[in-house]
């Protein structure tokens, strides 16, 4: 009689406990969505997005954390508040499309402020390689890893002249992790680099970044962030470029209103 009483004490103490842990859980998964979601109420870019485009992104942010791991460089500890903000920028670009196109992606390495890296530049004419260092705010290593300055992602935020240096990495790391897309956009993309590199020929001031004309592929990264950052600007100035985009992201930025105004 008095093992089966153990027993059944010992067994209930199991389930106490299990319960008690599942609680704990629980409410520690609660408390960390809250926490999450008062950061992303802090992003300068939140206050526009739709309610269903919330929703989504909070969750993408989520998912986003869980299944991409940081890295601090330099001696940065990164804490839970660093990583939505990075994640939340990251995932803005992404929420017109059900697809998960972060699979790719090995890590997220931030460092605390702008960081150097060896560069290798090859004369196209005359194949001569010359070595030499580069300071960076951000780097999309092909498909594997986007490298970032903290310093730099917070300017991003602060600023509002289009600068946004997750916006603009995350979307090298697309367009190397899934090549292709529609022929005519390429076209219509390439075009608008063209017309950028013309006028800044001309002496002209432009709207976009001059840095965007050192190549298709920087043009499209500086476009992504104009169209997210000042899509307004960017739609009245370059309404072709504005579609294109729009058409590309399955975004309308320059539609969404400020819900707290």
């Amino acid at each position: 009689m008095m093992r089966l009483v153990i027993v059944l004490l010992i067994a209930l103490a199991v389930v106490y406990a299990f319960r008690l842990r599942r609680r704990e859980r629980t409410a520690t998964g609660e408390s960390r969505r809250f926490e999450r979601r008062a950061t992303l109420a802090g992003l300068r870019f939140w206050s526009r997005l739709p309610e269903d485009l919330r929703d989504r992104l909070a969750s993408r942010v989520d998912d986003f954390i869980a299944r991409v791991p940081y890295t601090g460089a330099g001696g940065l500890v990164i804490d839970d508040r660093m990583r939505v903000h990075i994640a939340a920028q990251a995932c803005l670009v992404t929420l017109g499309h059900d697809d998960w196109p972060f699979d790719p992606l090995h890590g997220i390495t931030l460092h605390p402020d702008e960081f150097i890296v060896h560069q290798e530049l090859e004369d196209e004419d005359t194949g001569v390689v010359t070595e030499g260092y580069e300071t960076l705010s951000g780097q999309a290593i092909e498909s594997d890893r986007i490298v970032l300055s903290w310093r730099d992602v917070l300017d991003s935020e602060a600023r509002d002249d289009g600068y946004n240096v997750v916006i603009h990495e995350v979307t090298h790391f697309l367009e190397s992790a899934h090549p292709g897309g529609d022929p005519a956009a390429h076209a219509a993309l390439e075009a608008a680099h063209a017309e950028l590199c013309r006028a800044i020929d001309r002496g002209e001031e432009t709207l976009l970044d001059p840095y965007g004309a050192e190549d298709p592929t920087e043009f499209l990264a500086v476009a992504a962030e104009f169209f997210f950052e000042r899509p307004h600007e960017l739609r009245t100035r370059h309404p072709t470029l504005y579609v294109v985009l729009r058409d590309s992201f399955r975004l309308d930025p320059a539609s969404w209103t400020d819900l707290n105004t």
